[in-house]
């Protein structure tokens, strides 16, 4: 029996102790991030899957895995499928699923502190229509049987400086309970880990990847606010800069706080905020408000401060990146790179700036076929070898405490031509980031309006592929944050409904995967910004592009660019050149000039 099956037989035999016929066991914290502490990783535990998002259902005789089209093949290659189903999300739901699936009468269970709201009265729904029931747990039972769980991180919580931060945390808890005031409310529940950090302009390292501290805040409408986090990981340096109008409390005092709201009108994010704290709130007879998070848009609007502050991250990052991309035009085609290799030398010429805090996320070093998975995390047994003549996809980015980047090159490595079919495929998604790249757009637009200018290209060949386009990025915090998205609109997808804002910042990533051979994407980040029209009747927006490093020509088919893309190609690398090229020396910088010369 393998080390996953005997972890899923465990469960199921803890599942019977406590009467149970199913659980429900999704990637999510009580903070409900996307990038979770080790010790919230209960899939990736019980089944050997190593992707961001996704959810499991394990009853006594079937198991099932949902995952979205990010991760088709990876699901496949990490799980066994003897053991679990896979299962296609949004094209099946797991209320849909148990709906289908859960015996009758079965005592399905799940953790309040791991789903929201919405998802428990739609699996309520779902399994009522069953004559089964949902039961939410006292105690997860994967806890109860995962023998060496690790510990919640006991890491110190820093102070992030207003010469960073642009705003000091008084204003912004003033914005808030002005906010509060204004719609006749007490508090707020802030939930998500980024919006505790950005409204205390605090940052911590209990989670990879992205700089938050495991912590709830509720903000009050005469501006103080009550911090719950364990007392050992706050400094005096943060006391002091927290001071006397945030309290600190202890995590085992948020659920009586939340019960001692009785007569309160408290707002609570129903996407941000676990279904626990709702039963909290109710059970002590407060009354409910659902109203997103108030910090969402201020944080994803970024001020002024921190608009120049990603400027010069993604400088640094830039000339870190390009001093890769010269290192892999010498070495790549020898054949003696792994994708392991490679991402750790990335590492290196990173830390090699002196201010690197973090990577944004792990490093997506991806060899040929390996590339097709958009969202593939190389480990041990994956490593894959990058071999002569092939296509090599690189997506990484850089915690710096001015700013987050977030990047992807494709790369051809020779010394043989690609194909024609690869050059189209790039010079397609080429083309669509270009598009994007241009694009000007009136007040009000939202991201799945500017998705389809991505895509077209790809279209006319009859080819797509099934990621969003972009993403908001944070200002030393999430790399996914929200509100604000560009992708195609599905009844209301987060973030492809919500408008677009000067000063948000997002990824422009359109890509192309070739299941079995390769994968490619190109991204660089990009600021909205005010567009002068002459005439215009009213305001209209546009990009600035944030990331600066070579593109690489060898996969361009400049037969299918037009005028318009020539031109910004030339202008992008002569502004890569600009900033990059006083950061480089020698070799690299020879390299780099070439790299960008102009596309003939």
């Amino acid at each position: 029996m393998s080390t996953y099956e005997a972890r899923l037989e465990a469960l199921r035999a803890q599942l019977k102790k406590d009467r149970l016929d199913g659980f429900v066991v999704p990637i999510c914290d009580e903070h409900m991030s996307e990038y979770v502490g080790d010790y919230a990783q209960r899939l990736g535990w019980l089944t050997g899957f190593g992707g961001s998002a996704g959810s499991a259902v394990v009853l006594s005789e079937e198991a099932a895995i949902f995952t979205d089209g990010r991760y088709t093949l990876q699901v496949r290659e990490q799980v066994d499928g003897s053991n679990w189903q896979y299962v296609g999300v949004p094209q099946t739901s797991i209320s849909d699923w148990l709906k289908d699936h859960a015996p009758e009468g079965a005592r399905i269970g799940y953790d309040a502190w791991v789903h929201t709201k919405g998802w428990v009265e739609s699996a309520t729904k779902a399994l009522a229509a069953k004559g089964a029931e949902l039961v939410a747990v006292k105690s997860n039972p994967i806890d109860a049987v995962w023998a060496d769980q690790p510990d919640k991180s006991d890491a110190m919580l820093m102070v992030h400086s207003d010469q960073y931060a642009g705003q000091n945390s008084a204003e912004k808890r003033a914005a808030v309970a002005e906010w509060l005031t204004a719609n006749k409310l007490d508090s707020t529940v802030i939930s998500a880990l980024d919006s505790v950090a950005w409204l205390l302009n605090v940052r911590g390292s209990d989670v990879s990847n992205t700089p938050v501290a495991l912590s709830f805040v509720l903000a009050h409408a005469d501006g103080t606010a009550d911090l719950f986090v364990a007392p050992e990981k706050v400094g005096d340096d943060v006391r002091a800069h927290l001071g006397n109008a945030v309290r600190l409390r202890t995590p085992q005092e948020f659920v009586p706080e939340l019960k001692a709201m009785s007569g309160k009108r408290i707002a609570v994010d129903p996407d941000r905020a676990v279904s626990a704290i709702f039963g909290a709130l109710k059970d002590g007879g407060a009354t409910i408000v659902e109203a997103r998070d108030p910090t969402i848009l201020p944080k994803a609007v970024k001020n002024p401060i921190e608009q120049s502050g990603h400027r010069a991250a993604q400088a640094r990052d830039g000339a870190a990146l390009s001093r890769y991309l010269h290192w892999l035009s010498q070495e790549a085609h020898k054949g003696d790179l792994t994708e392991l290799s490679a991402a750790a030398k990335l590492r290196e010429f990173r830390e090699a700036t002196g201010m690197l805090k973090d990577l944004s996320f792990d490093t997506i070093s991806a060899a040929g076929p390996n590339g097709a998975s958009p969202h593939y995390k190389v480990d041990e047994k994956s490593n894959r070898r990058i071999e002569p003549n092939s296509v090599y996809l690189c997506d990484s980015g850089g915690q710096y405490l001015d700013g987050t980047t977030d990047v992807t090159r494709t790369i051809w490595v020779g010394p043989g031509e690609p194909t024609a079919e690869m050059k189209d495929r790039f010079t397609r998604v080429l083309k669509g980031h270009i598009a994007l790249a241009l694009a000007v757009f009136p007040e009000g637009t939202r991201g799945a309006q500017l998705d389809t200018l991505a895509r077209a290209s790809l279209w006319q060949a009859g080819v797509d592929y099934a990621h969003g386009t972009g993403h908001g990025v944070g200002s030393f915090l999430a790399v996914h944050e929200g509100p604000q998205r560009i992708g195609k609109f599905s009844g209301g997808q987060a973030g492809t409904d919500e408008p677009l804002h000067p000063g948000m910042i997002l990824s422009n990533e359109p890509g192309y995967y070739k299941q079995g051979e390769y994968g490619i994407r190109i991204e660089n980040l990009v600021l909205v910004e005010e567009r002068e029209i002459a005439a215009a009747e009213g305001r209209y927006y546009g990009f600035e592009t944030l990331t600066f490093a070579p593109i690489d020509k060898t996969l361009v088919d400049t037969g299918l660019l037009n005028r318009d893309e020539l031109r910004w190609w030339d202008a992008y690398h002569a502004k890569v050149l600009e900033v990059v090229g006083p950061q480089l020396e020698g070799e690299a910088l020879a390299w780099v000039t070439e790299a960008c010369s102009q596309l003939h």
